[in-house]
């Protein structure tokens, strides 16, 4: 495991071409967000994708699975955004929300069978250049593991000293605040529900 100091502000395009092709290798990495720190991998490659998940121990048939795109152009490729749908989703991304939509058929096999997946454009600049980079979304979920307390996970050092052994990549952007997203429903978009406020 490598730790890489980078912060939004100074993006190094070197780090991000190293960590894109981790990621192309199917490299799990933890990644900065707008909220919290995540694990991230190839929203495309199953054996990422299978990774990850036995990390965070979900099943990805019973689990809610999120993915982060660079924008929405990205984003139409993966999900299904009705003009309504699109109104809402631009009028707060980036930002802190999370999206429940419905997936198209570009998605792995990971991710099939299911009919929503949750749509993340996070306000930090590190990881919308990932995915942009990547040329396809990211598939992420909060780093926690057994034991830790909030104030464990928002800390790279303290992540990097617990699951350090189990990633490849640590980007370190500071202490995370912790904050969590706002997640709304709207695979029905003419009656959005706000899953978590």
């Amino acid at each position: 495991m490598r730790i890489l100091k980078m912060y939004p502000t100074s993006i190094n395009m070197q780090y991000v071409d190293m960590l894109v092709k981790a990621l192309k290798d199917g490299d799990v990495i933890v990644i900065p967000t707008d909220t919290r720190y995540a694990f991230a991998c190839d929203a495309l490659n199953n054996r990422a994708i299978e990774r990850v998940c036995r990390l965070k121990d979900i099943d990805p048939k019973k689990h809610p699975l999120s993915m982060v795109c660079a924008d929405l152009s990205q984003a139409s490729e993966y999900v299904r955004i009705d003009n309504r749908a699109f109104a809402e989703v631009r009028g707060n991304l980036p930002g802190r929300y999370t999206y429940i939509l419905p997936v198209t058929p570009r998605l792995p096999k990971a991710f099939k069978g299911r009919h929503e997946v949750g749509l993340r454009i996070p306000d930090n600049d590190i990881t919308r250049e990932l995915a942009r980079q990547l040329g396809n979304p990211l598939m992420t979920t909060t780093v926690t593991w057994p034991g830790a307390d909030d104030d464990d996970t928002l800390s790279p050092d303290s992540i990097a000293l617990a699951v350090g052994h189990e990633v490849d990549y640590v980007v370190d952007a500071g202490e995370s605040d912790g904050s969590l997203s706002t997640v709304i429903d709207m695979t029905d978009s003419s009656n959005p529900l706000i899953v978590r406020q």
